[in-house]
């Protein structure tokens, strides 16, 4: 053997190796790739009936939302027509049932008092709430020497 067919067969020997590696890695990548393509057409199947779950989860709340939405509103407005009944009625009743009250009183005072001396109850005691009036006469002073607003007389 000559010195060009050995430095031709180990260039072939070279080649052999070189394409037997670049073999191996092809057959390597190719698993690979099916591997991913399994793994990505899984995550699909299993992505998208969980992404229309979710879109009718969105659907669902939004209407919930739409009903809470409303809900509150006709409480608003429950609300401003309760505050203005009230209003309404204690304007329209709040100074009548004053009056009927007060009246009430009165005559429950007038009724406690016995025929006799104003200014007893009914026990014949004193009251000493009540004073007389006398038309056309002047009040004493208040014990002191002054009158109600401070002044002599």
């Amino acid at each position: 053997m000559t010195g060009g067919e050995v430095a031709g067969i180990l260039v072939a020997v070279f080649w052999a190796i070189l394409v037997s590696f670049l073999a191996v890695v092809l057959v390597r990548l190719a698993q690979t790739l099916r591997a991913t393509t399994r793994l990505v057409t899984e995550v699909t199947e299993r992505a998208v009936p969980l992404l229309s779950d979710a879109s009718a989860t969105v659907r669902s709340a939004q209407t919930q939302l739409d009903r809470v939405d409303a809900i509150a509103t006709d409480v608003q407005e429950v609300t401003s027509n309760a505050s203005a009944l009230s209003t309404t009625v204690a304007s329209t009743f709040g100074g009548p049932l004053v009056k009927v009250a007060a009246f009430g009183y009165g005559v429950r005072k007038a009724m406690g008092r016995t025929s006799g001396e104003a200014g007893e109850d009914r026990g014949g005691r004193r009251d000493r709430t009540a004073r007389s009036v006398v038309v056309g006469r002047r009040v004493p002073p208040a014990r002191g020497g002054r009158g109600r607003w401070g002044g002599k007389g």
